[in-house]
């Protein structure tokens, strides 16, 4: 056989979709931590640790740069990075941003961590500003959720409850429980960082950089952009016009 007509045979064999990215759509990546429960467990404060939310951000930042998009947000083990709908990178293949995003995360987050850990990646779609603007509501509303169950089940996991007395605990509690038990135990759930009740942001910010010309003589200023990281994001109606602001086209 010879040496084409046997490469052909291979790769005829390869299997993979041909998925894109729908017209026009705005795009969201999700990626999540995999098995992180018992990966932070085993590395990491809890319920929250600075260094794990200063990991996370960075890897948000990473994905956020790498794909030029417009927002990233990240909570908790999971960080969500919007695409413009004129996005065209990999031809908006769907096999290939999921694989490559995964792979830029876990990478990212290793590298820095220094502790081999690893992402899976998917796809949301939107069609609509108004879609992109509930999506991250949807996000951020579940980060202060997760926040506050966090809070409740370390406080008893503390107390000395086992892991299965302190979720029969919250199964059974309100918000306004939940907030009372933390008040007893000295936390005020409002007082808490709002990196980890609300999120952290990452968008794209223009700043004047000031340099020389070496022909003219004079110094010239110059509009440049970078990656704002913002710990203390609004919440509800503001977060809304937030994430409405930063789809507006851009010159």
């Amino acid at each position: 056989m010879d040496a084409d007509r046997f490469e052909a045979m291979q790769r005829s064999r390869e299997w993979f979709h041909s998925l894109v990215l729908l017209p026009g759509a705005w795009t969201v990546i999700r990626v999540d931590g995999r098995s992180f429960s018992r990966f932070t467990e085993e590395h990491f404060d809890k319920p929250f640790d600075e260094r794990f939310g200063a990991l996370m951000a960075e890897t948000a930042q990473t994905l956020f740069t790498e794909l030029d998009a417009r927002y990233a947000y990240t909570e908790s083990d999971e960080i969500s990075v919007l695409l413009d709908p004129s996005f065209d990178m990999f031809g908006r293949e769907v096999e290939k941003l999921v694989s490559v995003t995964a792979g830029i995360a876990s990478a990212t987050f290793t590298h820095r961590a220094g502790i081999p850990a690893h992402f899976d990646s998917r796809i949301w779609m939107g069609t609509s500003v108004g879609d992109v603007v509930d999506y991250f509501s949807w996000r951020q509303a579940d980060a202060a959720r997760c926040a506050l169950n966090g809070w409740c089940y370390w406080t008893l996991r503390k107390d000395g409850k086992s892991a299965r007395a302190a979720t029969q605990v919250l199964a059974r509690s309100s918000k306004a429980d939940k907030n009372e038990l933390l008040f007893a135990h000295g936390v005020n759930f409002a007082e808490l960082p709002a990196w980890q009740r609300r999120g952290v942001g990452v968008w794209w910010e223009s700043f004047e950089r000031v340099g020389y010309d070496p022909v003219r003589e004079v110094e010239v200023a110059a509009v440049r952009r970078r990656a704002r990281v913002e710990r203390e994001l609004p919440m509800k109606e503001e977060y809304r016009a937030l994430i409405a602001a930063l789809t507006e086209p851009t010159s």
